[in-house]
């Protein structure tokens, strides 16, 4: 990682800072801004991810797609913790915390919405941001495509059943638009950017040309990256300056979730000798959450002002600072794991 990497929680703190001050300063900019949006997917915000994902997708060699199977570790553990695990963990730490360590200081009316939110946060893993994380860690991109491919077939039928077991509820409807839109500019569009890209330039100068290429536009998806993170807190800046303790007790459990989680993916997959690009973004899938269909979902059943919807919301304001020090971490400990060229 170069310096300006290293540094990146540093200009992400600064980012977030500059956010809530922005929209505080120039409210109606960022109102602007957060009313470009269709089935809850923003538009400014889905432009920047885009931007993000395009350069990782130019790195997948989709010849070595077709081995993914071969190495089904990482696809056994992605599948195993975003499904059978997470969902149910966060329902009981929602649980432990809004139903009793939390029961002074929030009304019982309150908490049900709160649990409610983190439910389907935890129902619904990381469809676009995961690319982020793969490469800043230097995942396998077709790999980690794979992975995310997967997660999001099996969202589609998975989704409603289990938010409706944890729920107590029988009529959850999937916003099929919110879902089909965010994997179409979060994934579809960047996939078919990516292949004609590297296609041009392996035409050019082959695999060197690929390298050189990506390594010149990495910066300027970190700074997508940064000025996603700028928009996510100016639109909801005065959230958190009118609500600082509530939204403080809403990411405890998510925390605990979060690091949770991805001790128990990173930990599996290094016990299973799983080679360090794919154990990372296995583990990363699961920890981060698809936030555009759980606010989507937060607001349709319990409306835009509920607690479901702002313990959504609270799940995107701690993701980014809770993934990067993960990357860090996951860094720090590459040579734990085996090397993939062995």
């Amino acid at each position: 990682m170069g310096r300006f990497e290293r540094y990146l929680s540093v200009w992400v703190a600064g980012c977030i800072l500059a956010g809530i001050g922005l929209g505080q300063v120039l409210p109606g900019v960022f109102t602007t801004l957060a009313g470009l949006e269709y089935a809850n997917v923003n538009f400014p915000v889905a432009v920047l991810i885009w931007a993000m994902v395009w350069p990782m997708m130019i790195g997948v060699d989709f010849a070595s797609l077709k081995r993914v199977g071969e190495k089904p570790k990482g696809l056994i553990i992605t599948l195993v913790i975003n499904w059978l695990i997470k969902p149910f963990t966060m329902a009981a730490l929602g649980v432990l915390f809004f139903k009793f360590v939390f029961a002074g200081w929030i009304p019982p009316a309150e908490a049900e919405g709160y649990i409610a939110g983190l439910i389907l946060l935890g129902a619904a893993p990381c469809t676009a941001m995961v690319f982020i994380w793969s490469q800043l860690t230097r995942g396998d991109p077709a790999y980690t495509l794979a992975q995310v491919s997967v997660n999001d077939a099996i969202m589609v039928f998975a989704f409603a059943p289990i938010v409706a077991l944890l729920l107590g509820m029988s009529d959850i409807v999937v916003p099929w638009e919110t879902l089909l839109l965010s994997v179409a500019l979060y994934v579809v569009i960047p996939l078919i950017a990516g292949m004609i890209t590297r296609q041009l330039l392996m035409n050019r100068g082959g695999r060197e040309a690929v390298t050189a290429f990506t390594d010149r536009i990495k910066p300027a998806s970190v700074l997508g990256l940064l000025a996603t993170v700028v928009l996510l807190f100016g639109f909801q800046g005065q959230v958190i300056l009118d609500r600082p303790l509530v939204i403080a007790l809403i990411a405890v459990p998510i925390l605990i979730q979060s690091y949770g989680i991805f001790a128990l993916a990173y930990g599996a997959a290094w016990a299973w000798k799983v080679p360090h690009n794919v154990a990372a973004p296995c583990a990363m899938i699961g920890t981060s959450n698809f936030f555009e269909l759980a606010v989507a979902v937060a607001i349709s059943l319990f409306g835009l002002n509920s607690g479901a919807a702002l313990a959504t919301v609270v799940g995107v304001l701690v993701e980014v600072p809770v993934m990067l020090s993960l990357v860090a971490f996951a860094n720090r400990t590459r040579a734990a794991f085996p090397d993939p060229t062995d």
